[in-house]
């Protein structure tokens, strides 16, 4: 019983003496705020360097009109259709070719997991099926995962 007791004082005095002091809630809440200034000075800074490049690219795409207004050209850099409005000039990129992660996610797997199943089980046909199934779906969940990062596929909302 003393045992118990003993342990129960000593679990309550490390306890007690792991809290936060004063003076260490003031420190953090203090750099926190300075944290949070430099990032309102970072994000002004980098508005105004997209501004600059937002300006630098309507400038070039001023240049690239007044160019093919002079030779009737209608086609342009490759890869971006450059169209004009009253508002001014929009691109558009050009969807990206090829195959996404997602689709090479799930080509990979399926194909290591036909081969893992062929392995493992012994009827060929049956291991090679589960196995391959079983890949493609991690497979592309990993692929898909990619494409999110990558911009390529945007979340539902």
């Amino acid at each position: 019983m003393k045992n118990i007791l003993a342990m129960i004082a000593i679990g309550a005095t490390v306890l007690v003496s792991c809290g936060k002091s004063d003076k260490q809630v003031a420190l953090e809440k203090e750099q926190a705020i300075a944290k949070y200034k430099d990032s309102i000075k970072l994000d002004s800074f980098k508005r105004a360097e997209i501004d600059a490049e937002k300006r630098r690219v309507e400038e070039r795409h001023h240049a690239e009109l007044a160019a093919a207004r002079r030779s009737n050209a209608t086609s342009y850099s490759a890869g971006s259709t450059v169209t004009t409005s009253s508002a001014g000039v929009t691109t558009t990129q050009a969807k990206k070719k090829g195959w996404s992660d997602a689709a090479k996610g799930t080509a990979i797997g399926a194909g290591v997991g036909a081969l893992g199943g062929i392995l493992i089980d012994k009827n060929n046909a049956r291991g090679a099926i589960i196995g391959g199934l079983a890949g493609a779906g991690a497979g592309y969940a990993i692929g898909r995962a990619e494409d999110r990062k990558s911009g390529r596929v945007q979340k539902k909302q």
